[in-house]
């Protein structure tokens, strides 16, 4: 367990505020890839965003989505369309994200029914400090991680 916590502590660190990172989706014939802005809590990245755009159609067909990091962080997730900003039940995260994001009310339209947020939820990941030196493998369902320092096998 402790694995899991140092691990989680780190990912707070780094993208628990508006950070870059990539989510590759799939229309069921090519892979499509981009860099967005997100905000990690919990577990789950969540990205400002529009039911009409294509990441949010890929996700609606296939939920199985890729993220990487250029702060050593690449895992995968599930993707879910948390639906209209304004909506209630989007209240916590939707502030959480105009206080991460700066840009935020200067960009979005939240009149639009259409402006929604978008879940990644994620199921592992490898999450990598000091040059590779320690390497987390981490299952973010069942909340464990495995240690690997300087290169060698993955421990409890």
């Amino acid at each position: 367990m402790k694995n899991y916590e140092t691990a989680m502590n780190i990912m707070v660190e780094r993208f628990a505020k508006d950070t870059l990172i990539a989510v590759a989706t799939t229309d069921g014939k090519r892979i499509y890839n981009r860099i967005i802005d997100a905000l990690y809590e919990n577990g789950a990245f969540y990205i400002s965003t529009h039911a009409l755009s294509n990441k949010i159609k890929h996700v609606e067909a296939n939920p199985e989505v890729a993220v990487c990091s250029a702060d050593w962080f690449s895992g995968h997730g599930t993707g879910k369309n948390l639906g209209w900003v304004l909506a209630p039940e989007n209240a916590e995260i939707r502030a959480k994200i105009r206080k991460a994001f700066v840009w935020y009310d200067d960009v979005s339209n939240e009149q639009d029914e259409n402006s929604c947020f978008l879940e990644i939820r994620l199921t592992d990941g490898m999450l990598i400090k000091d040059h590779h030196a320690i390497r987390y493998q981490i299952d973010f369902t069942n909340k464990s991680a495995m240690l690997s320092e300087n290169w060698g096998e993955f421990k409890s």
